[in-house]
């Protein structure tokens, strides 16, 4: 039995598979996900988990080069604008996007990990970086 770190065995899967450039989306429980990438729900009740919950702990394990938010979420959610900023200063580069644009970018993630937050454009885009 593991450990430490990610318990959820697709979700350890996704991450151990992501090279340079890969992309994943953590995504409240209402965006929409395409047909054809990997979905990963986590949702267990609205609010559980916590976009920032997840965020932190997937963040303790993979190495983020370069992320990506809905620029709504400037106006409307300061939990996650807050989250950007603090990323932003940590090193890893920050791109906004509008929602419409954010939700096409999906369509190249390798997966999107559901969930279950319930606040508006608490989503994110992280593209993979090297470890060495």
């Amino acid at each position: 039995m593991k450990k430490h770190g990610i318990l959820n065995s697709e979700l350890a899967r996704v991450l151990a598979r992501l090279g340079h450039t890969d992309s994943i989306v953590i995504a409240d429980c209402g965006l929409p996900i395409p047909d054809h990438v990997e979905r990963i729900d986590l949702a267990l009740k609205l609010g559980q988990p916590s976009f920032v919950d997840t965020l932190q702990e997937i963040l303790s394990d993979m190495q983020v080069e370069r992320a990506v938010f809905a620029t709504e979420c400037l106006a409307t959610n300061p939990t996650v604008a807050a989250q950007a900023q603090a990323m932003q200063s940590s090193g890893i580069s920050i791109d906004f996007v509008s929602h419409e644009e954010f939700k096409q970018l999906c369509h190249n993630a390798k997966a999107v990990i559901r969930t279950g937050e319930a606040s508006p454009y608490a989503n994110i885009i992280l593209h993979s970086g090297v470890i060495f």
